[in-house]
């Protein structure tokens, strides 16, 4: 395959599956914000600081506000990686590789791009933002279920899983990061009814509130979620599970290609780690800590993969 097909066929899926995530991590700030007991901002800045985002944001506006927040992340053709943006380069990646695609593939992302052009058209008001979140994940879902359903398995299919999990474990660790150590003010007390009330928000915004119910119950802990959220190689969403489909869709390719990436031997370090360690090892070295540094992993394997398989040749 040539390096501008795999290219277009992993950014393709990255920038559809940041697009979704951006919405959860919206959806995140948003529900977090009614339990709050103050009436100030702070989490619509580290939403913005989550998203990576912050920077660019505070060099057009003096202070952050949620108008202007979710206008920057939804629509700002000034923050590249807005829905907007992220949806715009999603149908330009998929134009260059159009004939890599089935029908149905390209017919959903041409559709996602148009619906949410005009959608955010204007400005999102209160009133709208639930309804607007709701349907990127329910196109982002349908993108995912045309790619599932009709394309073959072979290295076209593993390029765009590449993008999806990269991009998908980052966002996790970035959603997790929101509640752990940004969000959360310290006065509130782990295990209080509003310490509850927002980790069941972060189970909600990844989609595993009812995945979590189904293994553990209706009560929890901090501790049993994250352990959903960073170990279960079950949920679909948690780190664990993102490295050990990254890690089979890399030995595919190594496979296809006899060779051996440097991309596979990193992404074999995470998932080794993760079957070595608990989640109580995890708390002790430091939550934040630990996100942060799969954060920066996820950006590293990006790199090696776009190395590896000649993106830009």
């Amino acid at each position: 395959m040539l390096g501008k097909t795999a290219n277009g066929l992993y950014w393709m899926y990255r920038y559809i599956e940041r697009a979704g995530s951006l919405a959860r991590l919206i959806e995140t700030g948003q529900r977090i914000s009614l339990t709050r007991t103050d009436t100030g901002s702070n989490e619509w800045h580290s939403v913005l600081e989550s998203a990576g985002a912050l920077h660019g944001f505070m060099s057009q506006h003096e202070e952050v506000t949620q108008e202007a927040a979710l206008d920057w992340l939804l629509r700002s053709t000034e923050n590249s990686s807005s829905v907007l943006c992220c949806l715009s380069a999603a149908r330009h990646n998929a134009r260059i590789v159009r004939t890599a695609l089935t029908p149905d593939v390209w017919e959903a992302i041409n559709g996602f791009y148009i619906d949410i052009k005009k959608r955010l058209a204007r400005k999102v008001s209160d009133r709208d933002l639930p309804a607007l979140l709701d349907m990127l994940h329910q196109k982002t879902a349908l993108v995912a279920g045309a790619t599932n359903s009709t394309m073959l398995r072979n290295d076209l299919y593993d390029f765009t899983q590449l993008g999806t999990f990269v991009e998908r474990g980052d966002n996790t660790a970035r959603i997790l990061d929101v509640k752990y150590y940004v969000l959360l003010p310290s006065v509130v007390s782990v295990g209080s009814s509003i310490d509850n009330v927002q980790w069941e928000t972060i189970l909600r915004s990844l989609s595993a509130h009812g995945g979590f119910r189904m293994q553990h119950g209706n009560t929890f802990t901090a501790r049993e979620i994250t352990d959903f959220l960073v170990l279960d190689r079950r949920m679909p969403r948690s780190l664990a599970f993102c490295a050990a489909k990254l890690c089979e869709r890399l030995e595919f390719l190594s496979a296809e290609y006899s060779t051996f990436p440097k991309s596979l031997g990193l992404v074999r370090e995470i998932t080794d780690y993760y079957s070595r360690h608990s989640i109580d090892e995890v708390f002790e070295a430091g939550l934040h800590e630990h996100l942060q540094w799969i954060i920066g992993f996820f950006a590293q394997l990006s790199r090696q993969i776009e190395i590896d398989f000649r993106f830009y040749e």
